[in-house]
C-alpha cells in the first residue's frame, strides 16, 4: 500500500520562521545555535551544532579511506554501476514508493523564495525541482499554493518515481496552480532530450536540487550545469543542498563500495559523492573560493553565545552507508551562530555556516586572529587546508572546462556540521551537508 509524504503547511505560523541562512545585508546570522560548551552535557539534547570532531578524527578519516581503497568496486562492476544508473533508483522506489524520506520541513527556513512565489500575488513563476525522487520538496509547496499562476515541475530520471509523484492526491487535484512531473534526466546530453519536454530554455525561475549532483557520475557533471544553466531565467535561482566531505555517511562504508574518490555505491547499487565547498563553487562558478571566503563559511564572523536552545520535536538519527527509512536527515530542525539575542528557545531552523556575495563585512586579519581562540572551540573545520578537488573540474582538457563560466553567482553557500546524537544507545554521530543559493548570470 502506498503511503504518500504527510504534508507541511509552509505558511503555518507555528513554523520556525528564522533562517540559518546569513542574509546578504547582515553583518550577522540569526540567532540560536545549541552549542556543546560541557561535554557531560552530550547526551541531553538530540543534536549539537558546530561541535568540533574528536581530537583523533583526522586518525578516523586516515584509516577509513585507507581501508575503502584497499578494497574497491571492480572495475565490471564500476561500468555496471554506471552504464544505466535510472534502474538501481527504480527497484529503490519499487520496494519503498512514498515512504522511505520524510517531507523536507526545512524549506521554508532556509529557502524563502519558494514560500514567497506560492503568496496569492506573486504571479506567474515556474518552479522544477530535478531529481524530485517522491515529491518530498514539491508537495509541501503545492500543498501552501495559494498563487494561481504559480506552475510547479516535478523530474526524475527513475520512471517508478515519476509514478509515485503522478499518483499522489495532490498531483491528481492540485489545490492552486498546475503540477506537471515527467521522466528526465538531469545528465542529458542528446539535443533532443537536453531539456524536459514542455519547458524551453531560459523559462524557469527556480530549480529546487536537493541530493541530487551527488547521485551523478563527475563525469555527468558537465552536462548537468549546462541543462541547469539552460532551463533557467537569466536570474533564475537554484536551491541546494548536499552531502559534504567525511560525513558520517562516507566514513562508514564497507569494503567494496568505493567506486572513486569520494564516490561510493550503496547497498542497493545507487551512487553517492561527497562534496567539498570548493568543488560546489568550481561547479557553479568556475572559480575557487577565496580565503576570505572559506574562513567565512567554516568559521563565521559572529561573536558565540553559550544558550542552549531546546527542540524536543528532533529525532535521534543514525547515519549508515543506506539512508534509515523514514529519517531524512537534512530535515533535523537546529539552529545557527549569532551574538546573544531575546528570543524563543523553540526557535530553531538548521545549523549552516556560510559564505554569502557580496559580503557586508570586511575580511579583517587581525580581527581573525583575535576570535581563532574561540571559533575553535566551537566550529568544525575542514580537515586540510588543501582539500581533494575532483580532478574533472581542475583539467582544462577535460569536457568541464569547455563550460562557459562564470554561470552562476554564489549567494549563498555554506557548511552545517552537526553531532546527532543517539541517547538510548550513547552513540555520537558527526554530520556534514553542504547547501547553496547560486543565481544564473
Amino acid at each position: 500500500m502506498t503511503s504518500f509524504p504527510t504534508i507541511i503547511d509552509l505558511t503555518s505560523s507555528n513554523i520556525k520562521t528564522t533562517s540559518s541562512v546569513h542574509d546578504v545585508n547582515s553583518p550577522d546570522p540569526p540567532f540560536g545555535s545549541r552549542f556543546l560548551l560541557d561535554p557531560s552535557l552530550t547526551f541531553t539534547q538530540n543534536a549539537w551544532d558546530h561541535v568540533p570532531p574528536p581530537d583523533d578524527q583526522e586518525a578516523i578519516i586516515a584509516e577509513s579511506l585507507e581501508r575503502q581503497k584497499s578494497a574497491m568496486v571492480s572495475e565490471d562492476e564500476r561500468k555496471k554501476l554506471n552504464s544505466r544508473p535510472s534502474r538501481y533508483w527504480d527497484e529503490f522506489y519499487k520496494n519503498n514508493e512514498g515512504n522511505f524520506f520524510k517531507n523536507r520541513k526545512w524549506l521554508h527556513n532556509e529557502f524563502p523564495d519558494l514560500v514567497a512565489a506560492a503568496e496569492p500575488d506573486a504571479g506567474p513563476l515556474k518552479i522544477a525541482e530535478i531529481g524530485c525522487g517522491a515529491g518530498n520538496s514539491i508537495f509541501p509547496v503545492l500543498a501552501a499554493n495559494r498563487n494561481p499562476e504559480l506552475k510547479l515541475y516535478a523530474y526524475d530520471y527513475s520512471s517508478h518515481a515519476v509514478k509515485v509523484v503522478q499518483h499522489n492526491p495532490l498531483y491528481i487535484s492540485p489545490p492552486c496552480g498546475t503540477i506537471h512531473s515527467a521522466v528526465w534526466d538531469l545528465s542529458s546530453s542528446s539535443p533532443d532530450t537536453d531539456l524536459p519536454s514542455g519547458l524551453s530554455p531560459s523559462s524557469v525561475d527556480i530549480i529546487i536540487l536537493v541530493f541530487v549532483l551527488s547521485a551523478l557520475h563527475p563525469d555527468e557533471w558537465s552536462a548537468a550545469m549546462r541543462n541547469i544553466h539552460r532551463m533557467l531565467k537569466p536570474g533564475g535561482k537554484v536551491f541546494f543542498r548536499d552531502y559534504g566531505r567525511y560525513d558520517l555517511t562516507q566514513l562508514r562504508f564497507r569494503n567494496g563500495r568505493m567506486i572513486g574518490d569520494n564516490f561510493y555505491k550503496r547497498g542497493d547499487g545507487t551512487r553517492v559523492y561527497f562534496f567539498e565547498l570548493d568543488e560546489l563553487s568550481l561547479l557553479f562558478t568556475g572559480k575557487r573560493l577565496s580565503k576570505e571566503e572559506k574562513h567565512r563559511a567554516n568559521y563565521g564572523y559572529a561573536a558565540s553565545t553559550t544558550q542552549v536552545v531546546e527542540d524536543d520535536s528532533e529525532e535521534a538519527l543514525e547515519g549508515g552507508s543506506t539512508p534509515i527509512p523514514g529519517s531524512d536527515v537534512s530535515n533535523q530542525s537546529t539552529s545557527y551562530l549569532s551574538t546573544p539575542t531575546a528570543k524563543s528557545e523553540s526557535d530553531t531552523s538548521i545549523s549552516l555556516s556560510t559564505l554569502s556575495q557580496p559580503s557586508s563585512i570586511a575580511f579583517d586579519a587581525e580581527a581573525e586572529q583575535s576570535s581563532q581562540t574561540a571559533s575553535n572551540a566551537i566550529h568544525a573545520n575542514t580537515y586540510s587546508d588543501e582539500p581533494h578537488i575532483h580532478p574533472n573540474l581542475l583539467h582544462h582538457d577535460h569536457p568541464f572546462a569547455g563550460l562557459d563560466h562564470p554561470l552562476f553567482t554564489t549567494l549563498n553557500l555554506g557548511i552545517d556540521r552537526r553531532l546527532i546524537v543517539n541517547r538510548k544507545r550513547q552513540l555520537k554521530m558527526y554530520r556534514v551537508w553542504m547547501q547553496g543559493i547560486f543565481q544564473k548570470l
